[in-house]
């Protein structure tokens, strides 16, 4: 197994496609996917544009659906969510599909969505992730990270070093042998220097500095925790996330 790092959607090779594909972005799209789909919803489907949400989603039973919105880190005005974690309880979420568009996680996902396997990650289901991959060993994989606009991210480049630390750290494979670029031991090297204070990287983040002007405290907290969801969602047609069933 190769893995390769690569810090936002535009960075990533033109002209070929991994065997698997993993989303990031810490805060928040990725944290609420899983989030949501632990919580019992029926599936995530992600928009790049909020007008074909809005159009898609029509077509559902309105008690089967929510629809998320988040541009530059508020909710989208006509939305039953923004993309808070938070919000995603069972009651409001269950056996619902989640009809969700994000400044930059709905764009990585975009990118990415023809790969032969996608998943999405984040700190809260790093396991589910590890175990994946341990488990299914795909030749090729990309962690990519949504950035902000365009933009390297701390969140999600820590996010793709605490995976890969702990692939490394099983018997199958060391760090120098996963590598597939020199993005993923500086990924790991971030990791490593802050996986005891999470939540104060999250903090120094730029974005994280944005979430904190919109008073999102509880939620920067919610996406430093590590480990907490078993959950994690899986591509079963394009642009569309079900749970993962081992």
């Amino acid at each position: 197994m190769k893995i390769s790092v690569f810090h936002t959607p535009e960075l990533t090779p033109s002209d070929s496609l991994p065997n698997c594909a993993i989303a990031v972005d810490v805060l928040r799209a990725t944290t609420t996917m899983a989030t949501v789909l632990a919580a019992g919803a029926e599936a995530v489907q992600v928009f790049s544009s909020m007008d074909e949400l809005m159009q898609v989603s029509e077509d559902w039973p309105a008690d089967k659906r929510l629809r998320a919105g988040e541009r530059g880190g508020a909710k989208v005005a006509g939305c039953d969510l923004g993309n808070s974690p938070l919000d995603c309880l069972p009651d409001v979420v269950q056996n619902r599909r989640l009809f969700i568009s994000t400044t930059n996680g709905t764009r990585c996902l975009s990118r990415i969505q023809n790969a032969e396997t996608v998943l999405t990650a984040a700190l809260v289901n790093r396991a589910a992730v590890v175990s994946y991959l341990h488990q299914h060993q795909p030749e090729t994989v990309w962690i990519v990270g949504s950035g902000w606009e365009g933009s390297f991210s701390l969140e999600d480049t820590v996010c793709a070093g605490a995976i890969v630390h702990q692939l490394s750290e099983l018997p199958s494979a060391s760090l120098a042998e996963l590598a597939g670029n020199d993005e993923v031991f500086s990924a790991v090297a971030l990791y490593s220097q802050w996986q005891t204070n999470l939540l104060g990287l999250l903090q120094h983040a730029s974005h994280g500095q944005r979430l904190l002007r919109l008073d999102c405290h509880d939620d920067l907290k919610y996406c430093a925790q590590t480990d907490t969801l078993e959950a994690l969602p899986i591509q079963t047609e394009p642009s569309v996330l079900k749970l993962y069933q081992d």
